[in-house]
């Protein structure tokens, strides 16, 4: 593949996005009709093998042998393109090697500090509850973030018989086993006989299906069996989930250095970091980007990271208003624009690029490299204009794409404490043609590393079937559909897909990019001019917001 400049653009997919397997999106890539178009792949985490939430709840970085195997990474590479991976910081799967060998074996367990023990954590903070875990006092816990309704903690059966709570941050799911007549009269009820056995086991079963736990179920007629058939139940538990892993443990280093290994191993070039503002946990400091812990963690990865050849992108919301993109970058890493997908929709709806303009000079006059994106696995970030945007000027932001079909997910319930809005780049544009291409067109001119969904490529439409097939939580399907094989052969020949393409590998191939080229920005009314220098050579972007309209100058 061509690569004229340094940071060309990069597509980003699940595995099994486009035809249904990584060896599909492979398949892809070697049309003719995509040569020299990306310089890079992300490849979102369920290439793992994974558990829940659509790949970032990790077992291990082996890879998913239904979406993907080994060829297709060397294929890939074959292709010139390099990755760029996951890697979850925070938090580890609950059917990890290192969870299970704690439910094996409790206190026994080689990996018994591997992750955090919540009272052992909060021991001598708080006062200990009837149910078993410690309830830290208001000081202790007052500049503490939970993104879930209570304390954020799963209690565990540990071999003994105690229950144990651990820090959970993110998703959790207790499953009980529905017991019939056989499992009672051979467990827990040994004397019992097999009507009485059946009646039992029904009624167990219609409360466990109701939501209920095994400690609320209605035991009237068979009290003696209680206590014997709720600790059977409870013995008997199975989990889902991703506990926070500790960062004090150095077998949780040992862990991190050898996921960089492997990713490095698989050709990652740029490792995305998740979920590592969490990381850094202490008494009575804040639980999402603790300062200094946040940045000695990351110190402490660059580390590892430098000595198999990555770059880190952390990967962090904050308000434009907190700077906490100019810190991140003061400190030597990559940063995400999560301001760009908004202000192009902003730019767009009131024919004026001059917030979009400041922005592009600031990240050019202070040197800060991105990555930059209009959609993603994730929803439109909106909040992150604060500072940059009014507040009114983002709520009419937010109302304009959920007026298109958008939806808006409140962090349990708090309004505007940190959400997106979920919808595909090409509905928050209204369906318009006109616009998506514009919008690509300014992605290509704007600072950093272009990053493309590839939703956004095919110009696909909010998908509410998904979301209701997904059910609780499923918001975010309405931008994750996959594409058969035979969608793409069709597509890519449209004028909305076919432009694009052109779009990125101009972009891709084109010597008057790349992160030290020379640019220079110009607004007036509802025109706008953008334009890089680099190698003796010159590429401009002229736009009219009036008509949705850009021309190309090159030379």
């Amino acid at each position: 593949m061509s690569k004229y400049v340094d940071n060309g653009p990069m597509l980003n997919a699940y595995p099994d996005s486009i035809g249904g397997t990584l060896g599909d999106v492979v398949s892809f890539l070697k049309k003719d009709e995509m040569k020299d178009v990306f310089q890079s792949f992300y490849i979102l985490p369920s290439i793992f093998n994974t558990d829940l939430d659509r790949g970032f709840s990790v077992i291990d970085y082996g890879i998913n042998e239904v979406l993907a195997d080994r060829q297709d990474i060397e294929d890939l590479k074959d292709l010139g393109m390099d990755l760029k991976l996951d890697f979850i910081l925070n938090h580890a799967s609950v059917l990890s090697e290192q969870f299970q060998d704690i439910l094996k074996n409790g206190e026994n367990s080689k990996y018994k500090d591997f992750f955090i023990n919540w009272n052992k954590f909060w021991e001598g903070c708080g006062e200990m509850t009837e149910d078993g875990y410690i309830q830290p006092r208001e000081e202790y816990i007052k500049d503490m973030f939970f993104r879930k309704p209570g304390l954020p903690i799963l209690m565990v059966r540990m071999p003994d018989g105690s229950d144990v709570p651990y820090w959970n941050t993110f998703y959790q799911e207790v499953q009980y086993i529905r017991p019939d007549q056989q499992d009672l009269m051979h467990g827990p009820c040994e004397d019992m006989q097999y009507l009485a056995a059946t009646k039992l086991a029904e009624k167990i079963c219609a409360e466990l299906d109701a939501g209920k736990t095994p400690k609320e179920i209605d035991f009237t007629g068979f009290e003696k069996y209680r206590d014997k058939v709720v600790d059977f139940l409870e013995s008997n538990r199975k989990y889902l989930g991703q506990m926070d892993v500790n960062i004090k443990s150095p077998l949780v280093w040992e862990h991190y250095e050898n996921t960089l290994k492997t990713l490095a191993g698989y050709g990652a070039r740029i490792v995305r970091l998740d979920a590592f503002a969490y990381a850094p946990k202490e008494p009575g400091e804040k639980n999402f980007m603790n300062d200094p812990g946040t940045w000695d963690l990351l110190a402490k990865v660059r580390e590892l990271a430098d000595k198999y050849g990555v770059k880190l992108l952390p990967e962090i919301h904050a308000s434009y208003g907190e700077k906490v993109y100019e810190t991140v970058a003061s400190k030597g890493y990559m940063t995400y624009d999560f301001f760009l997908p908004g202000l192009l929709i902003y730019a767009i709806e009131k024919k004026d690029g001059a917030a979009l303009a400041n922005w592009a000079k600031e990240l050019q006059d202070k040197k800060i490299r991105v990555v930059n994106m209009l959609g993603c696995h994730d929803g439109i970030p909106l909040l992150d204009l604060k500072g940059m945007l009014s507040e009114g000027e983002i709520d009419e932001l937010i109302q304009t794409i959920v007026g298109r079909g958008g939806l808006v997910k409140d962090l349990h319930g708090q309004k505007k404490m940190y959400y997106q809005v979920n919808s595909t780049y090409y509905s928050a544009l209204g369906d318009d043609d006109k616009k998506m291409l514009l919008a690509r067109a300014i992605q290509m001119f704007m600072p950093g590393k272009p990053q493309v969904w590839y939703l956004d490529l095919f110009a696909g439409k909010n998908d509410y079937e998904a979301v209701k097939r997904a059910g609780a939580g499923g918001h975010k399907e309405i931008n994750r559909t996959n594409l058969s094989g035979e969608y793409i052969n069709e597509a890519i020949k449209t004028d909305i897909v076919s432009k694009q393409i052109e779009l990125l590998r101009f972009r891709n191939t084109y010597p008057a990019f790349g992160f030290d080229a020379e640019m220079d920005i110009n607004t007036n009314g509802s025109k706008l001019d953008i334009t890089w220098k680099n190698n003796g050579a010159f590429a401009t972007l002229h736009v009219d917001f009036a008509d949705y309209s850009y021309t190309i100058e090159k030379g």
